[in-house]
């Protein structure tokens, strides 16, 4: 699932190579910690947090075929 965040990121963001994800497992919860350049933050959020929903749909839906809840914090 780590790989479908990156790729649905790194396909926003003009510095894909300045993406970090950290992933923290607590039984059946993933948590996702973002950490973007600044002049990308803009761009993974949206108007009004659009893109970053969209984002966490698809992720819970990807992680909800495999019985877990996720979660995706934005540095």
């Amino acid at each position: 699932m780590k790989d479908l965040l990156m790729y649905i990121i790194g396909s926003l963001v003009e510095n894909p190579q300045a993406v970090q994800v950290g992933v923290s497992e607590d039984g059946d919860v993933l948590r996702y910690k973002l950490v973007l350049a600044s002049s990308d933050r803009g761009k993974v959020i949206g108007k009004e947090g659009r893109v970053v929903k969209s984002i966490r749909t698809v992720l819970q839906t990807a992680a909800a075929r495999q019985n877990k809840k996720v979660y995706l914090d934005i540095d």
